[in-house]
């Protein structure tokens, strides 16, 4: 019978101590390796459909950002709808289905804003001046805003309650000069639209607008346009069902991207 040694048992019972502990302790490489593969498949990840309702002025740049956002953000899309802010405005008041709005000025903004339909601030991001638009020949010879108001000029504005319309009536106080229109239209791309067809003479549009044309229409600067400056605001609408999206879209429209699509396309600094 062999005697019994004390310094063996508790040398077995250290070793069997040991492994029972690394038996039970989960592995190290596993759990970080699931951690970051969960990471990977989750980080910046965007989905959805993204409605935005925007000024008809804004429509050659958001469809160019809203193509943009879509190319980085796989399994996203963004319906884009355009008109007279203040049509847009009213539409959301009633109850349209839209996530992002931008307007061509501040006061339809506010309209929402003070009925709560919007969530959070909106955010300044362009500005806006008008010009006179004419048909590359020019052949009522417009050099100044006060040659829109000679006998037999067929003038085309924007209806005062559209942001264009309003910096219209604005420019004409300023000027002491008031305009006889053979047309008020609801949205800035209309007025266009009449001297790009020759239906006009002239019409009262936002320097981008000309710009987007080409040549199809003429810019004539003048003086007083720089008392009606327009400031475009852009808000993730209340109701919206996808604000993480929206939040993103807006973003991008305020960031360094934004800001130079929005510059290349004439729009000023807020």
């Amino acid at each position: 019978m062999k005697s019994w040694n004390p310094r063996t048992t508790a040398l077995l019972a250290a070793t069997a101590l040991t492994f029972g502990l690394a038996a039970c302790a989960p592995s190290a490489s596993t759990s970080t390796g699931t951690a970051g593969a969960g990471s990977s498949e989750t980080a910046g990840q965007l989905s959805g459909t993204l409605t935005v309702f925007a000024a008809a002025s804004l429509k050659a740049t958001f469809t160019k950002l809203a193509s943009d956002f879509e190319a980085k953000n796989p399994g996203t899309k963004v319906t884009l709808s355009f008109a007279g802010s203040s049509d847009l405005a009213t539409q959301i008041s009633q109850g349209a289905p839209a996530d992002v709005f931008a307007s061509a000025d501040t006061k339809n903004m506010g309209k929402l804003a003070d009925a709560g339909l919007l969530e959070g601030a909106a955010a300044n991001f362009a500005t806006n001046t008008l010009q006179i638009a004419v048909p590359p020949s020019n052949p009522a010879s417009i050099a100044a805003f006060a040659d829109l108001a000679k006998p037999g000029v067929k003038v085309v504005v924007c209806a005062s309650q559209v942001p264009c319309g309003a910096a219209s009536d604005a420019v004409e106080k300023a000027a002491g000069v008031t305009l006889s229109p053979v047309s008020e239209e609801s949205s800035v791309t209309d007025v266009l639209g009449k001297v790009t067809s020759g239906e006009a003479d002239a019409g009262l549009v936002y320097i981008t607008d000309v710009k987007g044309t080409g040549d199809k229409v003429k810019g004539i600067p003048f003086a007083e346009a720089g008392k009606a400056v327009n400031t475009y605001p852009i808000a993730t609408v209340g109701s919206s069902r996808n604000k993480e999206l929206a939040a993103a879209f807006i973003a991008q429209v305020t960031g360094a991207e934004g800001r130079k699509t929005l510059a290349d396309a004439g729009f000023g600094a807020p």
